[in-house]
């Protein structure tokens, strides 16, 4: 271990979360000042398994999108405008970064609640004769 790494591992064992998280927010403009957009992407590509550890996703999520569209209490007809267009632009490069981190029982069961939530409110107002076709589409781009 170098010294750099034992004097980092002895501050921070010193530290209370609290220290460390407001250390982490007072240092992200020094430490990203001179990276590059691609050198970020790396960068987070490489720590999300780390984060990741010990987070249930299919808890987290739905709260997550909750307060992402204000607790579902938003304006109009409960939910901002915008949030449709990005949720449907953002969250399959979101699934993309995060299934392979989640441990393979825990992401088979999230699939399966994902897949069966979208078939069931995809479809929904739809005729027998739309839902078919909106199956047949799903199953052909599934098994391609």
């Amino acid at each position: 271990m170098s010294e750099m790494d034992e004097m980092m591992e002895a501050m921070l064992c010193s530290m209370s979360k609290e220290e460390k998280q407001d250390m982490m927010n007072k240092m992200m403009g020094k430490f990203f000042a001179d990276m590059t957009t691609e050198d970020k992407q790396r960068m987070m590509e490489q720590m999300m398994p780390k984060m990741m550890e010990g987070i249930n996703m299919m808890e987290m999520m739905p709260k997550r999108m909750m307060s992402m569209m204000g607790g579902g209490q938003g304006k109009g007809k409960g939910m901002p405008a915008m949030m449709p267009n990005m949720m449907t632009n953002m969250m399959p490069h979101c699934m993309n970064m995060m299934l392979p981190a989640i441990p393979k029982e825990e992401r088979v069961e999230f699939v399966l609640n994902m897949v069966t939530t979208l078939m069931e409110q995809g479809s929904a107002g739809m005729s027998d004769e739309e839902k078919n076709e909106f199956v047949a589409k799903i199953l052909e781009r599934a098994t391609r």
